[in-house]
């Protein structure tokens, strides 16, 4: 396996035989779950780097059309749902994990329209979009029911 098919299929977690997204997003929550308890910095350098990393990875694996192994962009996505975490706590990282899978699967509006470009910029862009409107809902959540998310 080349290192960019590595980083595009989520550090191996795209492999798994079903619900590869899924297993993508749980992956990025638990490995995100440690980088905001070491600070919500660390989480926002991660998705940066893999929004940037992944379109590459992408790109120089010459993926075509959007195979189910590759979930680098769900890392990216569940990573970018976390920024409206101050910290890890299992309240806000479920919403965070829920938020992120609904708008990625439902694909409303823009996450919907990002999905239909081709390339890599549409495989990462859908998740990107999905992961700020998440981001959005949780924010609101904290302002409207701070408790909640712990």
């Amino acid at each position: 396996m080349t290192p960019e098919r590595f980083i595009a299929g989520g550090f191996g977690s795209g492999f798994v035989p079903v619900a590869a997204g899924t297993a993508g997003s749980l992956a990025a929550l638990l490995i995100g779950a440690l980088l905001l308890a070491l600070s919500p910095w660390a989480v926002a350098l991660a998705a940066l780097l893999a929004t940037v990393g992944g379109y590459g990875a992408i790109r120089a694996a010459r993926v075509d059309g959007d195979p189910g192994w590759v979930v680098i962009d769900e890392f990216a996505g569940q990573w970018i749902a976390m920024l409206a975490l101050s910290r890890p706590s299992l309240t806000g990282l479920a919403a965070a994990f829920v938020l992120f899978r609904v708008f990625d699967i439902a694909k409303p509006g823009p996450v919907g329209w990002a999905d239909r470009q081709h390339g890599a910029f549409g495989i990462m862009a859908d998740d990107v979009i999905a992961g700020a409107i998440a981001a959005g809902a949780l924010a609101a959540l904290r302002i409207v029911w701070p408790a909640l998310l712990g």
